[in-house]
């Protein structure tokens, strides 16, 4: 049986279209780890974190970095870096990243291809040199059509160049920081509606303490012989019960005071 013959051309499109396909294969098994990683955190620090490290990751960058805009429009907070995850918190002067400022600005994606072609980067051109950069993007993270944030990434002038896939993928991806952000931001004002300092602690203490009393008065009654139901309960006084009620709480409150 004679093998059908097939184009070269036929060939090498249909090669294309696997590697393509094993591109967004990646894609979305990085999707899902980050959503993996940012469901199992509130705190939105390693969140961000946790997002820098995967996208580095999964391009092999020269930088991953995620920053959040200030109020006064004119600096910008370095909250996670992959390249250097002990930076954070750190202030940044947008007139030096005029990429994004312009995406902060925007709201709209920012792809510089060659960042030895972009006018605005010039005064950078020695940096980017010395670390090899060849490609910056720069996606906004917007809640409410507001730009509160952006990640910015740059890629080495070796490495593999950024699609207009991977500049999609990006998208998603601060799409999800941005809604990760939402539900840490409500999980901490929770957190100060319930209450943070000494007073949660005190709670916490009286309930690890009425937890422990419990324990011990059911092993005293259960340790002795007799009747223990309603219809025994029912004849003590309801004043009574009141006022040891009241005793064990004065001396629940004092033993969690002590620890």
């Amino acid at each position: 049986m004679n093998t059908p013959y097939v184009p070269a051309e036929e060939v090498e499109r249909l090669q294309a279209r696997v590697r393509e396909l094993e591109h967004d294969r990646k894609h979305l098994l990085a999707i899902l780890e980050i959503l993996q990683e940012i469901a199992g955190s509130l705190h939105f620090v390693d969140i961000m974190q946790s997002i820098a490290r995967r996208l580095g990751e999964a391009f092999g960058l020269d930088r991953a970095s995620i920053f959040l805009a200030e109020r006064d429009g004119k600096t910008a907070r370095l909250v996670a870096s992959f390249e250097d995850p002990s930076i954070r918190n750190y202030v940044v002067d947008l007139e030096r990243y005029p990429e994004l400022r312009r995406a902060l600005t925007h709201g709209e994606t920012v792809f510089i291809p060659d960042v030895e072609l972009d006018p605005t980067l010039a005064h950078l051109k020695g940096t980017f040199d010395s670390r090899r950069v060849r490609t910056i993007t720069v996606v906004p993270i917007t809640w409410r059509r507001v730009s509160i944030g952006a990640i910015m990434l740059r890629t080495f002038r070796d490495g593999a160049a950024f699609a207009e896939s991977d500049v999609r993928f990006c998208e998603v991806v601060a799409s999800l920081t941005a809604k990760a952000l939402r539900n840490a931001h409500r999980y901490e004002k929770l957190q100060q509606r319930v209450g943070d300092g000494p007073n949660a602690r005190a709670v916490e203490l009286e309930r690890v303490a009425l937890i422990g009393f419990l324990r011990r008065l059911l092993d005293e009654f259960t340790s002795k012989e007799g009747p223990w139901t309603e219809g025994v309960l029912a004849k003590a006084s309801a004043d009574e019960i009141e006022r040891l009620v009241g005793v064990a709480l004065t001396v629940l409150q004092q033993e969690a005071a002590a620890r």
